[in-house]
């Protein structure tokens, strides 16, 4: 098969996305319920996501976070909850779509909790405005576009709740070195371009995560996608 230009390699992962969309949508709209353990939803996700999509690998681990559980990083593994009727809970999945990775994270909230309602409403302006202030440093770093998202969620309100604030997204599997937590992520220390070309040469694309907590109301919300395409 000839070699993807980098239009097409742009255009593959932005289908990914879309189709890892209409997943979101439907969980939404099929699953997202009290009374279902995290552990079960994400089991009907991963049923849902192999039968309606013909999803058969996802590149990272199945995240379904409630409550106070929503304030733990991507690496934790919090015990499993019963998610509740005033809840809110975020979804982080990796599905692959015809060898291209999608990562794509949401929150829902269930009930009319008007606090829970409004870090879930301000994910995406500030997913917005780190992304604005991305397009507008040609040479930025992953060290200075986590500073300016730790920065933006404390303007909102809130306290960012990650150590890093993305990663980089491709052709499954992606550009990985073992035990690099630094040069493959949108964090502190990660003085290299975000724009310098990968070892094959190719611009690399990336994911944009926000993660906003409230550490004492034990609440947190989360948002991920393509911060270079789209």
């Amino acid at each position: 098969m000839s070699e993807l230009s980098e239009q097409q390699r742009a255009a593959s992962l932005l289908d990914a996305q879309t189709k890892a969309l209409q997943l979101f949508s439907e969980i939404a709209t099929d699953l997202v319920r009290p009374g279902i353990s995290e552990k079960a939803l994400s089991d009907e996700i991963h049923e849902l996501g192999a039968r309606r999509h013909g999803i058969k690998t996802h590149w990272h681990k199945r995240v379904v976070r409630s409550g106070p559980n929503t304030l733990q990083p991507y690496a934790e593994n919090p015990p499993d909850r019963t998610i509740t009727a005033d809840d809110i809970l975020f979804v982080d999945l990796g599905p692959v779509f015809e060898a291209w990775e999608a990562d794509f994270g949401r929150t829902y909230v269930l009930g009319d909790d008007p606090v829970k309602k409004k870090l879930r409403d301000d994910l995406e302006p500030v997913w917005k405005d780190v992304k604005a202030q991305f397009d507008g440093k040609e040479d930025i770093t992953g060290h200075e576009l986590y500073a300016i998202a730790r920065r933006a969620a404390e303007n909102a309100g809130w306290e960012f709740g990650g150590a890093h604030s993305g990663h980089l997204i491709g052709n499954f599997p992606h550009e990985r070195i073992p035990n690099d937590k630094k040069t493959l992520y949108i964090t502190e220390g990660n003085h290299d371009r975000m724009r310098s070309l990968g070892k094959d040469g190719k611009p690399r694309h990336w994911i944009l995560e926000i993660h906003l907590v409230d550490r004492e109301r034990q609440i947190g919300g989360f948002m991920e996608q393509l911060l270079t395409v789209g």
